[in-house]
């Protein structure tokens, strides 16, 4: 019990903090304006690292890739402490143990974009039905734009109703059930075996 409140401890500032990098990624990516409701927030939680980052990660076509890096190397930090909680034992293979590390971290920055998408999903879709005129649902709109638009040149609406957030909520969770559990399960293993 004391080991699950430790890991929950250790799990949300990490978690929140490679969530609101990988956020501030994708709106670089989507060239959300840079004044719109969520931006400020974002980069009030991460500017203290990324701005210290930049002078050593450069950019790659226009995207700050500090933010990716910082995002993955938080998500290792929180992969060696999770398994330092559970008890894990770093006694194996060095080489096997880094590189599954380096895998989890990935998967791990995979699993938490995929949940800010759903997220950004159904936020779109109930501020569509509740307050389509909020000031949050125009950049709610652009996060998920990507996402939608390619469901939505093939899927027609039913009436007023749109398909596509449905389509990538289900292609969410195929991500996850499929690569992401599938690719942590196999490093877990190679990690028990190493």
């Amino acid at each position: 019990m004391f080991r699950d409140a430790l890991l929950f401890l250790v799990q949300v500032p990490f978690g929140l903090l490679i969530m609101a990098l990988l956020l501030r990624f994708h709106l670089q990516w989507v060239r959300a304006h840079y004044r719109n409701p969520l931006t400020p927030y974002v980069n009030t939680l991460t500017d203290f690292m990324v701005l210290r980052a930049r002078r050593y990660v450069p950019g790659l076509w226009g995207m700050d890739l500090s933010t990716l890096l910082l995002a993955w190397v938080l998500a290792l930090l929180l992969t060696a402490l999770t398994l330092l909680i559970r008890g894990y034992g770093f006694g194996g293979d060095a080489t096997v143990t880094v590189f599954a590390m380096t895998g989890l971290a990935v998967a791990l920055c995979l699993k938490y974009a995929v949940y800010l998408l759903i997220f950004f999903v159904i936020a779109q879709a109930v501020l569509s039905w509740v307050n389509p005129d909020s000031p949050a649902y125009p950049i709610v709109s652009v996060i998920v734009r990507p996402f939608t638009a390619p469901f939505r040149k093939w899927i027609p609406p039913l009436g007023n109703i749109d398909l596509s957030p449905l389509i990538v909520l289900v292609a969410c969770q195929l991500v996850l059930m499929l690569p992401v559990y599938w690719l942590e399960a196999v490093l877990y293993q190679l990690m028990r075996q190493g």
